[in-house]
């Protein structure tokens, strides 16, 4: 892993791993520290290995102690955004960002405006077998809850300012059409 690769490594609340892949660092603002993936990027699934790899550009953003991640992509993706709720970035090192992922994710269909909250089930289902914590409960469905109305809203990050960033990934990808025009298999999906 060179200098400017970041392995995003994402735990569930047992700490075990969820899923994980690298990514390049793209830089830092007022909204928290960018990263970026090309087309080809593999994902990978727990110990299990390569899941995927990603048909778009993609730029991740990891705000300064906010219970939350986003995920921005390219054409072909459906999605435009998708954010997990999870527990704040940590950085053990520059090449490294872990979180615990709470399993609530707040997504916007690419059609300038579809917003939903993804995983109610997944949610309530591990907060018994992982035993969330109430005050984590609370802050995991405030936080979705605020998500819900900035993505609604277009409030940055989720405007347009994540589109500069995307470019840096891929320079045709910072503008698309704002409609989905493609399929989009369903292990590809985030």
């Amino acid at each position: 892993m060179d200098a400017d690769e970041v392995l995003v490594s994402v735990r569930k609340y047992d700490n075990s791993l969820h899923r994980h892949h690298s990514m390049v660092r793209l830089g830092e603002d007022e909204h928290g520290v960018w990263l970026g993936a090309a087309v080809g990027t593999v994902y990978s699934k727990g110990v299990q290995g390569p899941v995927y790899a990603t048909r778009e550009a993609r730029v991740m953003l990891f705000p300064r102690d906010a219970w939350w991640t986003a995920l921005f992509q390219a054409a072909p993706a459906r999605l435009d955004v998708y954010c997990d709720v999870t527990t704040p970035a940590r950085w053990p090192h520059p090449g490294e960002v872990t979180m615990i992922d709470l399993d609530l994710d707040v997504c916007r269909i690419r059609d300038g405006g579809s917003v939903f909250v993804d995983d109610e089930d997944e949610f309530a289902d591990h907060r018994v077998r992982y035993a969330y914590p109430p005050e984590v409960v609370a802050r995991a469905t405030a936080t979705a809850e605020l998500l819900r109305a900035a993505l609604g809203t277009d409030a940055e990050p989720f405007g347009s300012r994540w589109r500069s960033w995307l470019a840096k990934v891929s320079p045709d990808a910072g503008t698309f059409p704002p409609r989905y025009e493609g399929p989009v298999g369903p292990s590809e999906e985030r």
